[in-house]
């Protein structure tokens, strides 16, 4: 009996009625999740290879919690804190965050409310117990609840209020509102109140001290970096920009075979969220590194602004590469010189701008590109004063009229965000990056200058001082 024969007695017992189904989905089982664990697993590798430091963080969080965990495990601290120790890893895990500014706001903004709270719910219950009596009293604590959470709820509408303290409000309400409550019941609420801070302060450093001690990762590098790094992929979509419209090739090979470097902008469009939590969160850290205590992180939203601005002008000018719209050569020929002027010298001044701002430094190099985009600009503004497109048709023209027109504006963004950048570098102290000075050559002594005079050719002289006649010998 052949192996076939096998099979179609197999497929024969199973049948194809529901309980075939059945079996051959119960079969079926240990194939799919196996493959579902091998796409988790693969999953995990890219997400540590694209940033260890996640690893990292897991780990941090797990020594955290250990370390947290002996106010349980050792009797003698859990004879003093009992089952108050538990708020101790609850902290913990609703703390830790990745980063060091996340950790130390929640933290401290933790531990601010928790004190706060639990001092004016202990001056509640006090206020409640002498002024309410017996019946009283639940109606006074009722109305301080009330009060307290309804006023602390509406601050949290502020902005500037939610950017930094939003978490701290949150936890206020909620430590008021139990500390208030539960006291009504209990007879030592000052002790309750004082084991609530204890554990929620231990909680609350150990993390702290965790994500400073053991391989920081700071949210105001992370800044710096995305808003440098955001002017770096403008860069390089205006370098890109002008060989691609243009259809320039270099060596015989079409630049627009790679289109890669046209497309990174686009995450510079919805950058704005992420920039601004990155600011608020980094206003936490210490001093680290080239930032110092108190450095200007809001300035890094005002490049970053107008990084946007650009990016938007782009995305404008991204549209023309993919028209349907096809223009004659002849038609863009007329205004490609000061076009691929302009996009090369503002992709190399906002690189420039990018590199600075990476090394922390004054660089005036970018002003110097940004004043030969400025000279392309008035010359593309003298040639279509002067008509160049009389004879073509207005329908082929307007494309490319458009195109000159976003690159005029383009030019005017760029030089914004070089006075941004200008600025914080200003504000933030940066080094200035001394210039490269060129040698001047100097000459050998054995070098020797005669000079000989031709006799017959100095009575034909010219009056003009002409040096005919006159040979230099060196």
């Amino acid at each position: 009996m052949t192996s076939a024969d096998f099979v179609d007695m197999e497929n024969s017992n199973c049948g194809g009625g529901p309980f075939g189904r059945v079996v051959r989905w119960l079969k079926a089982v240990p194939e799919r999740s196996w493959g579902k664990v091998l796409e988790a697993a693969s999953e995990a590798k890219k997400l540590g290879e694209d940033d260890p430091r996640r690893i990292v963080h897991s780990f941090k969080v797990g020594l955290a919690l250990t370390l947290v965990s002996l106010f349980y495990y050792y009797r003698p601290l859990y004879d003093g804190f009992g089952v108050d120790a538990m708020w101790a890893v609850l902290t913990v895990i609703v703390v830790f965050e990745f980063s060091v500014g996340a950790t130390l706001g929640k933290g401290i903004n933790r531990m601010l409310a928790t004190l706060l709270a639990g001092a004016l719910a202990v001056g509640v219950h006090h206020i409640s117990t002498l002024w309410g009596g017996e019946v009283g009293e639940p109606i006074l604590i009722a109305f301080f609840v009330f009060v307290v959470a309804a006023s602390v709820t509406f601050m949290r509408f502020f902005p500037t209020l939610k950017a930094r303290y939003d978490y701290g409000m949150l936890i206020f309400i909620l430590t008021f509102s139990m500390v208030s409550v539960s006291g009504y019941r209990e007879t030592q609420v000052l002790d309750m109140a004082h084991k609530r801070l204890s554990t929620i302060a231990i909680g609350s450093c150990t993390p702290i001290m965790v994500c400073i001690c053991i391989c920081p990762v700071w949210i105001g590098v992370d800044l710096h970096n995305l808003v440098a790094g955001n002017m770096e992929k403008l860069g390089d979509f205006m370098e890109g920009f002008g060989f691609e419209y243009f259809d320039i090739k270099e060596n015989g090979l079409s630049l627009s075979d790679n289109q890669s470097f046209l497309q990174q902008y686009k995450s510079v469009l919805s950058s704005k969220s992420l920039e601004e939590t990155m600011a608020n969160l980094a206003r936490w850290e210490p001093g680290h590194g080239g930032f110092k205590f108190g450095h200007p992180w809001e300035k890094y939203l005002n490049v970053g602004s107008q990084t946007r601005q650009c990016a938007y002008k782009i995305e404008a000018l991204n549209t023309y590469l993919n028209t349907d719209i096809q223009v004659p050569a002849e038609i863009r020929s007329k205004i490609q010189e000061p076009c691929i002027n302009i996009c090369t010298e503002s992709g190399k001044a906002l690189k420039e701008l990018a590199a600075a701002l990476k090394k922390m430094t004054r660089s005036s190099s970018a002003d110097s590109h940004i004043a030969c985009s400025k000279a392309a600009v008035e010359s593309l503004k003298l040639s279509l004063k002067r008509g160049i497109w009389k004879d073509a048709n207005l329908l082929e023209t307007i494309p490319s009229a458009a195109v000159a027109s976003l690159l005029i504006e383009v030019v005017a963004c760029v030089e914004k965000i070089a006075e941004a950048v200008h600025e914080l570098a200003s504000v933030a102290h940066f080094k200035t990056e001394q210039p490269q000075l060129l040698q001047e050559p100097v000459l050998s002594e054995e070098y020797h200058v005669a000079i000989t005079i031709d006799r017959n050719s100095t009575e034909r002289l010219p009056k003009n001082g002409s040096s005919d006649g006159i040979t230099t010998n060196v």
